[in-house]
């Protein structure tokens, strides 16, 4: 055989082996799969970043930095922050929410709008870490805004801190004094005789923080109510810390001023004559912010309700309102202690099922609805409630238009891209899904379910 034969048949060898391999390919091959779509600018959510040139974000102080933020591309504003991390038990989680101040080239404080909120200097980015549906905040916020009580006004959006993705936060205002958040008188440092010591003032019942003075509650920055709460096994006690003015500002006539009036309205609720118009406890307060306060408290089975994050306030000449709501990430069935998961308990009745907590809730609630005309306006609100903003339908499509959103903008992905938490625990879950979809849909489960009970429960006061 000539060489040049040998090879002429090689060739066609090969040819022949060629066709038949790739004929073989096209029957097993499987189709190609759909290219993901790409996301409209205008579909993301507002971007947040930022600078802090190297610095690293503590608790205190704040740091200066700067901030970006955009939508669709578009820069709406640019300029210099102090930010530190906020929050209490929410510090242990790798995914930190941040206070910052807005400031001007001097590093003063400025008021500025930011994405379309009326101008302010104090901001908040929370992230939803153990909430997992990123939804609990945003919904109950909206819930309370649309009653007309006013909450923190707030936005989805995503952050990214020294070039890195931090996942999906809620953007809020701050609740503080002004006319566009808590408005209420503002009480000059000279104010502190006759009317002009009547108002504003804000109070709360929570922990202590970094920015209160001394060491735990103390008269420096807090009072003590005379009255121990109800199924106090260890002594505790309900202590009402000063926000507005705050523990450095508030002189010592307008602390006399607020604790006297706090005093007076809870002998008042003690008393034989609680219920008289004259004498008993609506001469103190605002009795319908005391009502929608509970109901959004009880709606959601908030396990911290009533007795931390609880602020309240009191204009000058004017009764003490409850509110505004603040930090209901463990509400709507996301805490594993002291019946926070269940649909079927009372919120205000903490106390009895947890009596060791050194946090209790107050008196009042009990003793409120033991008031047949307070009960009779609870009911009548509640009612006129479950035809509007609380019916399942309103409700839940709030939650689905959240949803809706996130996933256009493609941020529940990235989100959990970054925080990979979905099948596992973090504290206080009552419910760990596989899925996100799982999360979202034991929310609204839940949301129906407490619909069901309340109505019982409320008509049967």
């Amino acid at each position: 055989m000539k060489f040049c034969d040998l090879n002429l048949r090689i060739i066609f060898f090969l040819i022949f082996f060629t066709l038949i391999l790739n004929t073989g390919c096209e029957k097993t091959d499987a189709p190609l799969k759909d290219p993901i779509p790409e996301i409209k600018p205008e579909d993301r959510l507002p971007q947040i970043l930022v600078n802090t040139n190297g610095g690293n974000i503590v608790d205190e102080p704040k740091i200066n930095a700067e901030i970006t933020i955009s939508k669709a591309n578009v820069i709406s504003y640019e300029g210099n922050i102090g930010i530190e991390i906020r929050g209490a038990s929410s510090q242990s989680f790798p995914k930190k929410s941040y206070g910052f101040e807005t400031r001007d080239s001097n590093n003063e404080d400025l008021n500025v709008s930011l994405l379309g909120f009326p101008e302010e200097e104090d901001w908040i980015l929370y992230g939803p870490y153990s909430d997992k549906s990123l939804l609990r905040n945003m919904l109950i916020y909206d819930l309370s805004r649309e009653i007309d009580m006013y909450a923190s006004r707030s936005q989805f959006v995503e952050l990214s801190i020294n070039n890195l993705y931090k996942g999906v936060y809620v953007f809020m205002e701050k609740l503080k004094r002004d006319s566009d958040r808590i408005d209420i008188n503002k009480l000059k440092i000279d104010e502190n005789s006759g009317e002009d010591v009547t108002g504003g003032y804000i109070l709360k019942i929570d922990k202590t923080a970094g920015t209160n003075l001394g060491e735990g509650y103390n008269e420096l920055n807090s009072f003590p109510s005379a009255y121990e709460p109800i199924n106090a096994s260890l002594g505790q006690k309900i202590n009402f810390l000063y926000e507005y003015p705050d523990a450095e500002d508030i002189t010592t006539e307008q602390k006399t001023y607020i604790s006297t009036y706090m005093s007076q309205f809870e002998d008042a609720l003690t008393s034989d004559n609680f219920t008289d118009v004259n004498l008993g406890y609506s001469v103190f307060i605002d009795t319908q912010s005391f009502i929608d306060f509970f109901l959004l408290n009880e709606l959601s089975n908030n396990v911290d309700g009533f007795r931390l994050s609880t602020f309240m306030h009191k204009d000058k000449n004017g009764k003490l309102k409850m509110g505004p709501i603040w930090d209901f990430n463990l509400a709507f069935g996301n805490a594993d202690y002291c019946s926070g998961g269940e649909t079927n308990v009372w919120a205000y009745k903490f106390n009895e099922r947890c009596s060791n907590d050194f946090w209790l809730i107050p008196f009042w609630w009990d003793r409120l609805l033991q008031d047949s005309a307070f009960v009779t306006q609870l009911k009548e609100r509640w009612s006129i409630l479950r035809n509007s903003a609380f019916s399942e339908s309103s409700i839940l499509s709030k939650v689905d238009n959240y949803t809706n959103t996130l996933n256009k903008a493609g941020a529940i992905k990235d989100n959990f891209k970054t925080w990979n938490i979905l099948t596992t625990y973090v504290w206080p879950n009552n419910y760990v899904g596989n899925t996100y979809d799982n999360e979202n849909n034991y929310l609204k489960d839940w949301i129906k379910d407490r619909l069901v009970w309340m109505d019982n429960a409320i008509n049967t006061l």
